[in-house]
């Protein structure tokens, strides 16, 4: 798939989620098998552009690029700016937030509300793409809700205004993230357009990827939620896409590396404490896959200091470990014990 002049080393795009995707995690995903990762959404309002959470989220110091910036906002002019400021500070594709569902940014008129004022679409579409020389993407759901499913006119403008690559997340707005994600019209945009359009919904496992693909004729997916505790998706979409095989699941070694590599990267990047706090929630994701992970996300959840918190995951997994090496039942560790 290319993006203006950057040919993406495959299919697959790890979706920009807020509080999620920072460059850790970016990283990480892309050493699995993402061919191109999304930055968190940041905001057009420049009076924030300097706080803490600004900085650390336009942080791509030593990423695999192409470095892509999400933006959002509601104002053209804005959008425009920060689009430029973005760009100034290493941006190589700025990508336009209009699929966000949060009440918090609908309510000031940004994210998926924007599809409600497809007038206003234009006009930011246009504002971004004419303020910048480097690629524009947009990021749009398939309308407000079921019974309003614009996608189509959107896409329609998105291409004439200049967008180079346009992502669709198969719900409305008002669907969130309930049911199932239905492709038909992310199809319909494929089919009207001829900028590489993103399939975006639902896409959980090798098989979903595959039949999205077919089904829609997208370029790409696009993979959020599933991605969360389960990085490594990446790759087995990556190989079976390429040889019709499944890969065989991570062992308990690569997942105590890809687990202690992920928390040691965010310790790092955020600071011990809000490298901790982070970290919870990574973690917690993690236990799905992980021997007896209720009890490690119990220890981690109440666990602050960073270095413990590291100490007690590799505890976790050498016990895992032993007992895998001898075939045994012998208890975890106490989750109380661990947490005191």
């Amino acid at each position: 798939m290319q993006i203006g002049s950057h040919r993406l080393g495959n299919r697959l795009v790890l979706a920009p989620m807020a509080g999620v995707t920072d460059r850790p995690f970016r990283q990480l995903c892309r050493t699995l098998g993402a061919g191109h990762a999304v930055s968190e959404m940041t905001t057009s309002d420049a009076r924030l552009w300097h706080t803490r959470r600004s900085r650390s989220r336009r942080d791509h110091d030593g990423e695999t690029g192409p470095v892509a910036v999400q933006i959002a906002g509601a104002d053209p002019a804005w959008m425009a700016d920060a689009a430029r400021f973005n760009v100034d500070h290493g941006a190589q594709i700025v990508d336009i937030n209009m699929g966000c569902p949060a009440k918090k940014v609908c309510n000031v008129a940004a994210g998926s509300a924007l599809l409600r004022d497809t007038s206003l679409v234009a006009r930011i579409v246009d504002a971004v793409v004419r303020a910048v020389d480097v690629p524009v993407t947009l990021k749009i759901r398939t309308g407000w809700d079921p019974a309003s499913r614009n996608a189509l006119e959107v896409a329609r403008i998105a291409q004439d205004s200049g967008i180079a690559a346009l992502a669709v997340h198969g719900r409305t707005r008002c669907d969130f993230y309930t049911g199932r994600a239905e492709h038909d019209t992310v199809a319909q945009v494929k089919a009207a357009v001829s900028i590489p359009v993103v399939a975006n919904g639902d896409i959980d496992s090798p098989e979903a990827a595959r039949d999205v693909l077919a089904r829609t004729q997208a370029d790409a997916v696009m993979i959020g939620r599933a991605a969360q505790g389960r990085p490594w998706l990446f790759r087995e979409i990556d190989h079976f896409l390429q040889t019709g095989r499944r890969l065989p699941p991570p062992t308990l070694d690569d997942l105590r590396d890809i687990v202690l590599g992920h928390v040691d990267a965010l310790h790092a990047f955020h600071g011990p404490q809000a490298g901790a706090r982070i970290a919870r929630k990574h973690v917690g994701w993690y236990a799905a896959s992980i021997p007896d992970g209720a009890a490690l996300r119990a220890v981690i959840n109440a666990q602050d200091d960073a270095a413990l918190q590291r100490a007690a995951i590799e505890r976790h997994f050498d016990a895992a470990l032993d007992r895998a090496a001898r075939g045994a039942r012998a208890p975890f560790p106490d989750p109380a014990l661990e947490a005191a």
